[in-house]
């Protein structure tokens, strides 16, 4: 059976590196949050390949089409999965996706919020398995997010 990690292979991806917040950002909370078999993931932006917080910036429906948001919301679920990795090895240990909620800054009359967060689901979903990556889902449009970012992900998940 092939593991979430074999998964990513085949479909020619790379996990970041874990988070690395700027030293004149104070964040006072765990990006990922473990307690007994259940795991919280505070919201995530997207990050660089080394790390570093990546945005996007800006507003879904004026500074971003929903196919731009909605491939930024899929690179998000990768910096997820490699913060998750970092704290708990092996991604097989995730038994699963309990829920996930997607904000989304939006222009005044933007509607697709829930086509943004589809680039998130489908990936957890490939990776994971129907079984374990089904989960519930928030997607909602918001007026501003911290650092003007477009997109801000959390999700709840459980492990062995």
């Amino acid at each position: 059976m092939k593991t979430p990690e074999d998964r990513l292979i085949d479909l020619d991806l790379l996990l970041p590196e874990p988070i690395k917040t700027p030293q004149n950002l104070h964040l006072p909370f765990a990006f990922v949050n473990i307690r007994g078999s259940r795991v919280f993931i505070s919201g995530h932006p997207r990050q660089s390949k080394q790390g570093n917080i990546d945005g996007p910036y800006g507003v879904v429906g004026k500074d971003l089409t929903t196919k731009e948001a909605q491939s930024a919301a899929q690179d998000i679920a990768l910096s997820v999965l490699a913060n998750l990795k970092q704290e708990i090895g092996d991604l097989s240990n995730v038994i699963g996706w309990n829920r996930v909620l997607g904000m989304v800054n939006s222009d005044t009359d933007y509607t697709e919020q829930h086509l943004v967060l589809n680039g998130f689901s489908d990936l957890i979903i490939k990776l994971f398995g129907e079984d374990i990556g089904r989960h519930s889902r928030s997607a909602v449009g918001v007026n501003g997010l911290p650092m003007n970012f477009a997109i801000e992900i959390e999700a709840e998940l459980e492990i062995k």
